[in-house]
């Protein structure tokens, strides 16, 4: 009979759980821009990708903790048998030393090694990597967190988000786990931008407020270089939702349009439409037979291929 009631009440804990977890934008931007970084870590310590990716938004709040932002610490690792940089932060106790790093790779690099080397986590080796219960509860037993509930967590996280996809990753995007890596951290105030692939190229959009120069403190590309991209001054002002491409756009628009013109709207410009595009002006007025001194109007017709 107790334990009957003691599966009841674990079940009901665990409905309970994930009744309160809830899909969250700023937990989706966190797995977009590190999940490359994730899985680059998978293919070469072995440590699931979904394991990494739930255990960092559960330790840093989806990049947002004091830890986090203080030291680039996204795992909670703390001090024990480390000779680098370091950052006090309550936590079990009082003001306990935490490891730091310069940015978030050297944190994602550091949390496999930590699990590959660690003694007590050598067992989890023997699990697949797609198996990512198994890893969740052995973390617990092994005594990553005191959190009772921290492997339910993990598992409602990867559920919830459907991160085990990546456990099966054979490659990865190495300019998204490069620049992501690089980042500088962000506050609650101002979370991540999403970064979106088209075109064989790299776009966010723009927020109010932002300028080139906080946008590439917070990718890690040269704020020139984005200006440059975008065919555009350094100090331009960027309006909300504007797309800015991260890498140097291409010739033509996407091959999935195959032969079909835009067709000019009210209030698009040719630069407008190169942005929405990926197309370099350049080649936009090429395609078209024509010159940066020529109009356009609605209704017209424009080659994009």
């Amino acid at each position: 009979m107790k334990k009957y009631i003691l599966l009841i009440v674990c079940i009901a804990l665990g409905i309970n759980m994930h009744a309160q977890m809830r899909w969250n934008s700023k937990y989706q931007n966190y797995i977009d821009k590190y999940k490359d970084l994730a899985i680059e870590g998978m293919l070469k310590y072995k440590v699931p990708a979904s394991i990494t990716l739930a255990q960092g938004l559960l330790e840093s709040g989806a990049g947002t903790s004091e830890l986090t932002v203080k030291g680039n610490n996204h795992f909670g690792i703390k001090c024990h048998g480390w000779t680098g940089r370091t950052v006090y932060h309550d936590d079990d106790a009082h003001n306990e030393c935490f490891r730091a790093y310069d940015n978030a790779f050297q944190s994602f690099e550091d949390h496999c090694k930590f699990l590959k080397n660690g003694k007590r986590y050598s067992s989890l080796f023997n699990l697949k990597v797609t198996d990512y219960k198994g890893w969740a509860n052995g973390l617990k037993a092994a005594g990553y967190a005191t959190n009772p509930q921290y492997a339910q967590k993990l598992i409602g996280i990867i559920e919830l988000y459907k991160l085990s996809q990546y456990d099966t990753a054979k490659g990865y995007d190495k300019f998204m786990a490069q620049h992501s890596g690089k980042d500088k951290p962000v506050t609650k105030e101002a979370p991540l931008h999403s970064i979106h692939i088209f075109n064989k190229n790299y776009f966010l959009q723009a927020r109010a407020g932002d300028t080139f120069e906080m946008i590439g403190k917070e990718i890690g590309i040269s704020y020139k270089k984005i200006a440059k991209y975008n065919e555009r001054d350094v100090n331009s002002r960027l309006e909300p939702n504007e797309i800015i491409w991260l890498k140097k756009k291409q010739k033509r628009a996407d091959k999935s349009y195959g032969d079909r013109p835009h067709i000019v709207k009210a209030g698009e410009s040719i630069y407008s439409i190169a942005q929405y595009y990926g197309i370099r002006l350049k080649s936009l007025y090429k395609l078209n037979k024509m010159s940066p001194d020529d109009g356009i109007y609605v209704g017209q017709q424009l080659r994009i291929r």
